[in-house]
Formats: C-alpha cells, structure tokens, sequence
C-alpha cells in the first residue's frame, strides 16, 4: 500500500490579509515539493467536501452555522485578532474536515498504509464553540472522534508539534478516555495553555512545555517522554498535529529545529508505535510560517511517512 497524499485547490479560496502568516502559498510550496518525480509513488487524492455529521462531532451546531454565516461576500473579515474568513473560508474548513475523515477511512479501511493532509486553514487551536489562532475547525479532534465513532476505536492518541499548544484539541479532549492527546511546544507562548499541571480527567493528557531556545538535541530527549507516554496508553490509531514552525527559521517562535529533525521525530513515532497500532497513522498540516523551511520539512515528514514499513 501507498501513502495517501490529500489535498485541494480550494484551499487557496481561503484568504487572508496581505502580510498576514498563514497564507495561501504555504499549501504551493508544499504541492510544488511534492509533485516532484520522487513522489511518484503517492497516492495522490483530491480532498472530498466534508460533512455536517462530521463537524458537529466537535462543534455544536450553532457554532458551525456562525461560522458560516460570518463568511463576507468579497474581501475578509477579522473574527478575532489573528483569524480572518473570507467567502470562501467555511467551504476550504469543510473540505480540511472532508479530507482527514477520508485519509482515516483509507488506511483503517486497508486502501493506504498511512496518510499526510495538505489542507488550510489549520485547526488545533478552535475551541469548541471558538475560533482562534488562524484555525476555524478542530480539525485532527474531529478526526479521533471520527476514528472512534465510524470505525469503533477506543484509543486513540494525537501527537501535536506544533511549536504553538494545541488548546482546541486540549480543550475538546480534556474529559475523554478514549484519546490521548500529547503537546511539545514552546511555553510560554501563544496562546498560553500548555503547562505541565493540565493533565486531563483521565491523565490523557501530556504537555511538554519547552523553553525558547530550545536545540533540536534537547527537543529530541524530551520527545522521549511522548514515546513513553504513547507506550502507556497503547493507541490502536495515531494521528499527528504536523506543525512545521518549531524549525529555526520560522518567524513566529523561537524553537531550534531543522528540517531534518521533523524526519527524525516522524520516523521514530512510526517504528516505535508499530506493535500497537500497525502504522495506522494520518498526520495533518498545522502551523509553519517560512515557507522555505515548510517546504523542506514538509517533504521529510512525508518521507518518512513513505518510508515506513
């Protein structure tokens, strides 16, 4: 079996102010690296149109009608200081929805061996009934709720490393059993959840808080602890928060890793999850906001992803 590779032109509907960090080229660099001839062998999809049933899995209904109805006719509008709609916006957050509950659907369904999703806008910082942090949709939630509710699952972790924590996910899972949800970020920082002390109802939660100007040596001793944590709860389906902005040259935090260290950290999870989940794994598009450096760890995060056997 192939790694699926999901993505969609509509995503560049989504649009934002100029100069504004998440923008539409970050989805063209990725596209541009891996429409290559190396990446041949993806298997290379169109992101369907997600569904009402699948939203309202972590969203109430008055909430995904709001953010319908916030999207202008032209031009954008600002729903909180960092996060913009346009009219188009709530049409590319259903697809990023549509998109990860079908990469879930093909590899616990036996037609991928794992799956990466190039979608925009990102989703773990949406809140159930609140935007914020460019993210409308939580979406890597919905799909562990998908990955519970469609195919019966009753543990299911997400691994978020994203340099920024993931308080939408954190906040939609804090009480539920059934999904671990693992953070390393710098702390502290945006949007300032994240520490040690929020370990969930269940202890299902563990938040690797780290310094600015923390080396990619001393990210990687600590990731040891999400190993740890991963082995514990022995997740039957992995889903990873792929946030590329804890690299060195990213312009929003101050985190040390290159793009050869995203390679590493996705190829360790793998073979150290393979005896209890089997390599089913879906990993989706968060944050990283130099785009060159996106570009690069992007390719080796999916690298690996292919890699894997």
């Amino acid at each position: 079996m192939k790694t699926a590779y999901l993505t969609h032109s509509d995503y560049d509907l989504h649009l934002t102010p100029a100069g504004h960090p998440e923008q539409v080229d970050r989805l063209s660099v990725i596209n541009e690296r891996l429409s290559k001839p190396e990446f041949n062998d993806l298997h290379k999809l169109t992101s369907p149109m997600g569904k009402n049933e699948q939203v309202t899995l972590c969203h109430p209904e008055s909430y995904v009608k709001y953010i319908k109805d916030s999207c202008p006719s032209k031009g954008s509008i600002a729903l909180d200081g960092d996060t913009h709609v346009s009219a188009e916006s709530f049409n590319s957050a259903m697809r990023a929805v549509g998109a990860i509950c079908e990469a879930v659907d093909l590899v616990l369904n036996g037609k991928a061996k794992n799956a990466f999703c190039a979608s925009r806008p990102p989703g773990h910082h949406a809140e159930k009934s609140k935007p914020m942090g460019f993210c409308l949709f939580g979406t890597i939630a919905i799909a562990a709720k998908y990955a519970i509710k469609i195919h019966g699952l009753s543990r299911v972790a997400i691994i978020d490393f994203d340099v920024h924590h993931g308080n939408g996910t954190q906040d939609i899972f804090y009480d539920n059993k059934k999904v671990l949800y693992i953070s390393t970020h710098q702390y502290p920082y945006y949007p300032g959840s994240g520490s040690e002390k929020e370990t969930g109802k269940f202890n299902n939660i563990l938040n690797i808080p780290l310094e600015a100007g923390t080396t990619a040596e001393e990210y990687l001793n600590a990731y040891e602890n999400v190993l740890k944590k991963l082995k514990e709860f022995k997740p039957e389906f992995l889903l990873f928060s792929a946030g590329f902005d804890a690299h060195i040259d990213d312009p929003l935090a101050q985190l040390k890793l290159g793009s050869e260290d995203f390679y590493t950290i996705t190829k360790r999870t793998l073979e150290f999850s393979k005896s209890f989940c089997n390599g089913n794994v879906v990993s989706i598009l968060e944050g990283g906001y130099d785009l060159k450096a996106l570009q690069d760890s992007t390719k080796r995060h999916v690298d690996a992803l292919i890699e894997f056997d």
